[in-house]
Parts: C-alpha cells; structure tokens; sequence
C-alpha cells in the first residue's frame, strides 16, 4: 500500500497522504481484533516508517495540512498500539552493579546549573484528582515510608536523542504508593507537575507496573538535584522523557493530560 506520492509540484517536494482512511482502518481492525503479537509489531513497524519517509525524502510537512493531519492520526494510532502490546508481567532488562554507567548523563530542557533547587524542609508532595487521601506528603514521610517497603533496581534509561545509559535507582513501587493514597487505579492516567515546569503523564497499566518505582535515591544515596531530587519516576518500560524528575503534584484523572513534550508531537505513550 503507498503511503506518499510525489506531486507535480515544480519543485517536486511536496507530499500527498493516499490511502489515510486505509491506514487507519487497518490500525483500528488490528488493535481491536484478537491477532497474533507478531502481525501487530508488524503492523507497528510500518506505521512507524510513515515518518521516516518524509524525513528521509527531505521533504517538509508543515506545507500540507492533510499531510499533518495524517500524521497526527498515525501518532495517536501508534500510541494505542503500543498500549495493545503493552504487558505488565513483561520486565524491562535489569543489569549488574558493574555496568552502571559512570557518571551517569544529565539530561534536561535547561544546562545542569539550571536543575531547580528544592528546600526539603519546606517541600510538600501535592495529591489530587481521584485520589481517597489528598493530604500532602512532606518528604520524611515519603523517605519513612520508602524505607519500610524498599525497591531498588538497576535498569537502562532510553533517551529519544538515541542515547541509553544504565543507573541504580531506589525507592517505592509506585503501586505501593498509589495503594496507600487511595488512588483510583481504575482510572486511566496518572499525572505529574514538577518543580522545573516540567509536566507529563503516564497510563494506569503503566503506573501500576511492578518496576515503575518512585525513586528518592540513585545508587544508594539521596537523590542527587541533578536526576531529580527530591523524587522523580523512573520507569524503565519507557523512553526518558516519560520519567518526570523533581515532581512536586501528582493527580489521577480520567481526562487526558498531555506532557511538555507530548502537547509538542512526541508520542504520548513513549514506551521504549
């Protein structure tokens, strides 16, 4: 099935989506069908190269709104595909001590002595939504009940830039956490609101993943203001930008969140 065609255009660079509605029927009958895994990471491979073929042509796609909007379409396809394939028993490999990337990158929209400076004294963890328990944490509490029911794991953080690095993390299974604040894990998002302006969300099947972990130290000590003290998420199931640092708010709602990246066009679901 063609995806683009040239036009006639002179200059010979502009693309024409054909066979949109197609795409996506298919999309639909594959996500909704009972179908093997192999005929939907198949299927998820050649939506995926829709694209890559317009980077590939050199071509630009702000001058046709079809074109746009079609590739819109396919991301937000590709967002519930990945979520079809998504298991919670399957793990994210883990690694040994020895393989610990060293030192571990900073990475973030803004240089490291830009990284908020948050007061532990003065912080408060804020809840809301469809949450039983909205009372605010303050961080020895979260430290206390970290420590009664310690996590750690040493797992590979996957950058969109195409870079990857290994780190120790430690803390709570976010289940845990969301169990003992009386969250709604019926609901279908979770999101945050950090201290550097940062926000991002993630789905219920996502948050309750035995490996997504609330982390208050990285390898062993209290989380450095680089990764994102006085907690971050880390999730490895999921590219970087998934995993929100510095979080001051957390809230469960049934109404679609977005992200500073995602409200941008990166792919909501971003699972690595």
């Amino acid at each position: 099935m063609a995806l683009f065609k040239r036009s006639g255009n002179d200059d010979g660079q502009s693309l024409i989506v054909r066979d949109g509605d197609a795409i996506l029927k298919e999309a639909r009958a594959l996500v909704t069908r009972r179908v093997s895994e192999p005929s939907r990471r198949a299927f998820l491979s050649r939506t995926l190269t829709l694209g890559g073929v317009a980077l590939l042509s050199g071509c630009s796609l702000d001058d046709n709104p079809s074109v746009e909007s079609a590739l819109d379409k396919m991301s937000r396809w590709n967002d519930r595909v990945q979520a079809a394939l998504f298991r919670g028993d399957v793990l994210a490999p883990t690694f040994k001590a020895s393989q610990i990337t060293r030192p571990f990158p900073f990475n973030a929209f803004y240089s490291m002595d830009e990284a908020p400076v948050v007061d532990p004294a003065e912080y408060q963890l804020e809840l809301s939504g469809l949450i039983a328990d909205k009372a605010p944490w303050r961080l020895d509490t979260l430290t206390t009940f970290a420590q009664a029911r310690a996590a750690e794991q040493i797992t590979r953080h996957v950058c969109v830039e195409g870079w990857s690095a290994i780190g120790r993390w430690g803390g709570v299974t976010f289940a845990d956490f969301l169990k003992r604040i009386g969250a709604d894990t019926t609901a279908r998002y979770v999101g945050f609101k950090c201290a550097d302006d940062y926000y991002t969300s993630i789905d219920m099947p996502t948050a309750l993943h035995p490996q997504t972990l609330l982390a208050l130290t990285y390898d062993g000590q209290t989380l450095p203001r680089e990764y994102g003290f006085p907690m971050k998420l880390r999730i490895p199931t999921k590219l970087g930008y998934k995993n929100p640092k510095h979080i001051r708010a957390i809230f469960v709602t049934n109404t679609y969140p977005g992200g500073y990246w995602e409200d941008q066009g990166y792919n909501w679901f971003g699972g690595s």
